[in-house]
C-alpha cells in the first residue's frame, strides 16, 4: 500500500491535490482513500490531507503516521525531525522552495524533490493556490502515475479553467529539481 501525506495551509489547494491524485490512481483501476484533517479555521491555518493507494481494497481508517511520501506547501511547517521519525527510509519528499539542496543536507537519506511553486502558480494566474504545482512535481519526482492521466483528471475537475492548471502543472513537472534514488513504493 502507498500512503501519501500532505501538508500546507489552507487556501494552498492540499486537500485537492490528494483527491486530485487520488482520482488518478483510482482511474488506473487502483483503489484510493482521501481524507483530511483541520480546524474550523480557514485560509493559512495548518491543513493535513492524507491519500492511500492500493490494489486490493483500502480497509483502514486512521491517520497516516509513517507516510511512504509527503508533500510539504509550506516550508514554514516544516519539521526536520517529524520528517526523518515519520517518513519511511525509502520515501520520496517533495518541498515547496526556492532553496536549493545545501539547505536539506539532513534529509538526503530520501528521494527529495525540490520545486518553487509560488511563482509557478502565480505566472498561471492561480494565485497562491499550489495543487497544481505541487501536483505536477510529485508526478515528475516519483514517476507513479502517467502525466497525460493526471491531465485528464484535471480536464475533468477543473473544466473552465483547465488550460493555467494543465500550463502550472507542466511547468512544475519539467522544473522540479530532483536528489536521490528512485522510490520503490507502488
Amino acid at each position: 500500500m502507498l500512503e501519501i501525506k500532505f501538508k500546507g495551509r489552507g487556501g494552498q489547494g492540499v486537500v485537492l491535490t490528494s483527491e486530485i491524485l487520488g482520482r488518478a490512481f483510482f482511474s488506473e483501476g487502483k483503489y484510493a482513500q482521501c481524507f483530511s484533517l483541520f480546524g474550523g479555521e480557514r485560509r493559512g491555518a495548518p491543513v493535513v490531507g492524507f491519500l492511500r493507494v492500493d490494489e486490493e481494497p483500502i480497509l483502514l481508517k486512521c491517520q497516516i503516521r509513517h507516510p511512504d511520501h509527503l508533500l510539504l506547501f509550506d516550508l514554514a511547517l516544516m519539521d526536520e525531525m517529524e520528517i526523518k521519525r515519520e517518513l519511511k527510509a525509502y520515501g520520496a519528499l517533495l518541498i515547496n522552495t526556492d532553496q536549493g539542496i545545501e539547505s536539506f543536507t539532513t534529509l538526503k537519506p530520501f528521494k527529495m524533490g525540490l520545486i518553487d511553486a509560488g511563482p509557478i502558480a502565480r505566472r498561471a494566474g492561480l494565485g497562491e493556490t499550489l495543487n497544481t504545482v505541487m501536483l505536477g512535481a510529485y508526478v515528475s519526482l516519483t514517476r507513479l502515475i502517467s502525466k497525460e492521466r493526471v491531465i485528464e483528471i484535471l480536464k475533468e475537475m477543473f473544466a473552465h479553467k483547465a488550460k493555467p492548471n494543465i500550463e502550472a502543472f507542466q511547468e512544475a513537472y519539467d522544473q522540479v529539481r530532483i536528489y536521490g534514488e528512485q522510490d520503490k513504493t507502488l
